[in-house]
């Protein structure tokens, strides 16, 4: 059973310590937006603080050399590697044939003052001691192992055995470098399908500078900063066998395996898989700040939805089908009265024309999409949707979370994309609920924010409002869910915990219930033959009331670790479906009780695990929750408070033991069965990102924010550790970590974009990476690798792909990116220009994705959207 957890960032849940929080995260949700939006700003400008940080170390360098050496031009060196530049010509090594030595020409300004004379920023013997950038510190992928080649900047210091690399002497000024006129076939680029041989490849923007991230061709003048982006400009040495891509400006060099070296072609297209992904089952539910979107079907099953899908869950078949057909969050549902359609609405998206905020109506039996409205018409997203009752469904209302939270009626049967009738401003203050009267036509009620509001539409198509009419000391905070009665009574529920009666066809109370929840009431569910049940959102508790509000006895309280009730519908016969503000789905009834049937988690998640030898898999995230689920039951097998963020997991290599890592710092060691604790540990104050067992089972690497990775020796019964030391040497945090097939070596990635790669038992690294390039490595998680370049667009700035995770039998390759897309492609990945196969479903970045120890499924999770999709490998 699922103990209690951290709330969601923004969710509305938190009404289950108070209901004034519940709505104040509704009321402030525009403001982190623009708080968001600022953050991306900010982390855009760092980038740039970066770049020029490392522009004015090189400027330093240059004016070093120029102190200590006469001002000589030196010819390009056949397979160097540390041009970095954004000049889209001259960066393209494979277009600079040096026929002759290169010369820094003088340009005179239009003033006719002495030009500043330039000379190329290459390294002489002894010319400036090697220094380390805070930022941007060399790595394996900045240098190269040819002593003829220079660096931007030096080898990691530790554990680097020297201060200094060898340079091959330079050759005289006016002769040839040997083998220059060849340079051209020696590299290939995806970007000689352009014009190569441009006079401007001599010009003075050709200085190999991190200054040349922020200039364009110089045949303008203009200098606006354009960085490199991910496989666009990507270059192929033949003879060092190695291939360099960009992000976000930055040179990547990624060495190729030995029998690709001779044969490799940049310029092929890899095809995707035979093999395909089917949606298989979907975990979780949206209820943490999602009204009145669970319902039963007469097919039978529960419709609800999660992130960006509607599911369809037949409880007693133990099956699930999915409506795809939004590409965002779902956020509302409507039931026509004939109950064979569903409307659902969704919010605005990544994309700026699939994305934007729409509404889907679809046939609930076939799936497929009966129409789609307002594409271009609203501004966030749907909050509240309701067929018409009393003509048989032609209208639909529809309630934006714009700032005026605009209300719109549309014939949506006319024409493909309907037909708007009317709209107009709602209010400026929140609104929760939008229902259509059952007995009086165009009649419609909505509630929110110390308010509610009948609304009459005329024949005309025009909206006309009256307030609801409060006594002073009764007006709630929030009005909170709408009902109505048999006899067409308006029925609110508030935050004071009130059931107020509006009499049929006015705006005055006609009957007051006062003090029924402590707390707000979220829902009120008018039954069949004609009982009312109230539901509420801070005490759990549900109570059936006779149509004359006089209580029937029957009560029920909801166990405290499942949340409050979010929404109640009725189900078959004296059943109730509850959704509960921790994301649960409980089915049961007032006289025998309730139990859940579907759980999920509700905060962000980071962590998946799958089990070594079971078809189980384990998540872990920010709400404090570790669950271990079974794929072929489709259900929790357990759920544990662990009391701490989670941020990273792992299985031993037996599945004995479960390694939990934390956003403090501190990581938990766990039993896998009995959930027993063995020992906490604590490296660093930073989140431990990234947790890997060796495939011997004798280490345990933890990768860390920062910037370390921890090593630690495994006891033979898997509850001891001993830590063996730490790698330091990356210059940002650890994101990836691979273990080789021997338990010998590492490689890691981090967040500049490093692969580096380690001496596991001695803790140091190796600096010459390209004598790594015929290391097999057991595992595939390093989304930076020769293996891996095909995953990243060719605009790609490095934030674009979370994870990335290899089948067991090498043949397939998963990756889940920033877009809410679970992509599949052929293994390895190695050409740029790689096809896959692309999966929506999550609204949020998918943050890791994993094969079952079979290779029969995949398992994804979202960041935000907090849901678990379980992929079928056909």
């Amino acid at each position: 059973m699922r103990l209690n957890g951290s709330r969601y960032e923004g969710s509305l849940s938190s009404s289950s310590t108070t209901e004034a929080d519940d709505m104040i995260e509704t009321e402030n949700e525009s403001i982190r937006e623009r708080v968001s939006d600022l953050e991306k700003k900010v982390l855009e400008q760092g980038d740039e603080i970066v770049c020029l940080r490392s522009t004015l170390a090189d400027v330093l360098r240059r004016l070093n050399q120029l102190e200590g050496s006469r001002p000589v031009t030196t010819p390009l060196k056949n397979g160097s590697l540390r041009a970095v530049g954004n000049h889209t010509a001259s960066n393209h090594v494979s277009s600079v044939v040096p026929q002759k030595e290169l010369r820094y020409r003088p340009v005179a300004d239009g003033n006719g003052k002495e030009p500043i004379r330039r000379v190329p920023s290459y390294q002489t013997p002894s010319s400036l001691p090697q220094r380390r950038v805070v930022h941007y510190q060399s790595t394996g992928s900045l240098h190269s192992d040819s002593p003829s080649s220079s660096s931007v900047s030096p080898v990691p210091t530790s554990p680097s055995p020297s201060p200094t690399r060898p340079t091959a002497k330079t050759p005289p000024a006016h002769s040839h470098a040997p083998g220059s006129l060849s340079l051209s076939k020696r590299w290939s680029s995806t970007g000689d399908f352009n014009s190569v041989n441009s006079p401007s490849h001599n010009s003075r923007l050709a200085t190999k500078s991190l200054f040349n991230l922020y200039m364009k061709p110089n045949t303008t003048q203009n200098h606006t900063p354009q960085l490199k982006h991910g496989t666009r400009d990507a270059a192929y040495n033949e003879e060092e066998g190695a291939l360099r891509m960009y992000l976000r400006g930055r040179p990547v060099v990624l060495y190729a395996p030995s029998p690709l070296v001779d044969n490799y072609d940049i310029t092929k297209v890899a095809t995707p898989p035979h093999s395909k992904l089917k949606l298989d089952w979907v975990y979780g539910y949206r209820g943490r700040d999602c009204r009145s979107n669970l319902y039963l079907l007469p097919t039978g099953e529960m419709v609800y939805f999660v992130a960006a899908i509607v599911v369809l869950y037949n409880v007693e078949e133990q099956s699930q089908r999915h409506y795809l057909g939004h590409t965002d969050d779902v956020k509302c549902l409507a039931i026509h009265p004939n109950k064979l359609l569903v409307a659902s609405g969704q919010a605005a998206g990544h994309d700026s024309r699939e994305g934007r905020p729409h509404i889907r109506v679809w046939n609930s039996v076939s799936l497929s999409t009966v129409c789609v409205l307002g594409i271009g018409e609203f501004e966030r997203s749907i909050a509240c949707l309701s067929f018409s009752k009393a003509d048989g469904g032609a209208l639909l209302c529809a309630v934006d979370e714009a700032h005026d939270h605009s209300i719109s009626v549309w014939d949506w049967q006319k024409g493909d994309k309907g037909y708007k009738v009317t709209e107009t401003k709602c209010s400026v203050d929140t609104v929760v609920a939008a229902e259509f009267h059952p007995l009086d036509r165009n009649c419609i009620v909505t509630c929110g924010k110390a308010h509610i509001s009948f609304w009459a539409l005329d024949a005309g198509g025009t909206l006309y409002k009256r307030m609801g009419i409060f006594e002073n000391r009764d007006k709630p905070k929030y009005v909170t869910c709408l009902a109505f009665t048999q006899t067409g009574d308006v029925l609110s529920g508030d935050s004071n915990g009130n059931i107020i009666v509006w009499g049929r066809g006015t705006n005055t109370i006609s009957r007051l219930v006062r003090n029924v929840h402590e707390g707000s009431i979220f829902s009120i569910c008018v039954l069949k033959e004609g009982s009312i049940v109230s539901a509420g959102g801070k005490d759990g508790r549900l109570i059936q009331f006779d149509s004359n509000f006089q209580p029937t006895g029957y009560e029920a309280q909801i166990a405290e670790h499942l949340g409050g009730v979010r929404t109640v519908s009725e189900g078959r016969g004296t059943q109730l479906l509850i959704g509960s503000t921790r994301n649960c789905i409980l089915i049961g009834s007032l006289d025998v009780g309730f139990s859940p049937a579907v759980l999920g988690h509700t905060d962000e998640l980071w962590a998946l695990s799958p089990h070594p030898s079971l078809s189980q898999f384990l998540t872990a995230g920010f709400d404090k929750i570790v669950q271990l689920w079974d794929s072929m039951s489709r259900s929790v097998v357990w759920s544990k408070d662990i009391a701490e963020q989670a941020q990273s997991a792992a299985f031993s290599p037996d599945g004995s033991v479960i390694v939990i890592g934390g956003v403090t710092g501190r990581w938990l060691v766990m039993d896998s069965e009995t959930r027993e604790i063995y020992s906490v540990h604590t490296d660093g104050m930073e989140p431990i990102q990234v947790v890997r067992f060796s495939p011997d089972s004798r280490y345990l690497a933890l990768g860390s924010r920062d910037n370390n990775i921890y090593i630690y020796q495994v006891g033979e019964d898997m509850r001891k550790y001993s830590r063996v030391g730490r790698c330091t040497g990356h210059s940002s945090f650890i994101t990836h970590l691979d273990w080789s097939a021997d338990s010998q070596y590492l490689r890691s990635n981090s967040g500049d974009y490093e692969l580096l790669f380690w001496n596991a038992g001695l803790c140091r690294q190796v600096p010459q990476s390209a004598s790594m390039r015929d290391v097999e490595w057991f595992s595939q998680n390093c989304v930076l690798s020769f293996s891996t370049i095909g995953i990243w667009p060719e605009n790609a700035d490095g934030t674009d792909v979370n994870a990335c995770e290899r089948s067991h039998d090498s043949r397939l390759l998963a990756t889940a990116d920033d877009f809410g897309k679970v992509k599949l492609y052929s293994y390895p990945v190695t050409q740029p220009r790689s096809l896959s196969h692309s999966y929506g479903g999550h609204s949020s970045h998918v943050t890791n994705v994993t094969f079952l120890f079979d290779d029969s499924r995949i398992i994804s999770i979202g960041g935000k959207d907090t849901s678990v999709l379980q992929w079928r490998i056909t």
